[in-house]
């Protein structure tokens, strides 16, 4: 399976909603608890691997997506079930085609240009160590760009995406 023919495969949780994070239910310590934390699926690795060509391979995700799927598949099977899961790392086997790099826990926006590859640090959903807002970053990816903007939580569920932005989604 193909990068592009993998686009669908893991939008099967769309729509579903979790109680358990209800700000109400999580304000006193309840107990003790487990998370699970997933790293490097680094969708395109496993095959540039085999071929030896770990700079222009990667464009095969099928041995990846098993296991993700795999790792989903045991993960929902354990009881009690996690608080939740965290996936770190790399996730897509892209080297030679990074343009940036999105990180945050500085909970602030902030970021630069190094060599034309820029650094992008979004602020927090939570507690704001700035003056930017409670917020969300959209990033927008194109053949030939990649463009991002900070909206505070409150922008984004009033207005959505600007229309520039959704203008970048239609174009082939």
């Amino acid at each position: 399976m193909s990068a592009a023919e993998a686009g669908g495969v893991f939008h099967r949780a769309r729509g579903r909603t979790l109680d358990a994070f209800s700000s109400e239910k999580e304000r006193e310590w309840k107990g003790p608890f487990y998370f699970i934390q997933g790293a490097d699926p680094q969708f395109g690795l496993m095959k540039a691997w085999a071929t030896g060509d770990c700079d222009d391979g990667g464009d095969e995700w099928e041995q990846e997506i098993r296991l993700a799927e795999q790792a989903v598949q045991a993960i929902n099977k354990l009881n009690p079930k996690p608080k939740f899961f965290v996936l770190c790392g790399d996730l897509v086997h892209a080297m030679p085609g990074i343009k940036a790099v999105f990180s945050g826990h500085y909970h602030r926006n902030a970021g630069g240009t190094y060599r034309n590859l820029d650094m992008v640090v979004s602020s927090a959903i939570g507690c704001q160590l700035g003056t930017d807002t409670h917020g969300l970053r959209v990033v927008v990816v194109t053949a030939e760009k990649i463009v991002h903007r900070y909206y505070s939580l409150d922008e984004l569920n009033e207005k959505g995406i600007e229309d520039d932005l959704m203008d970048l989604l239609k174009e082939n």
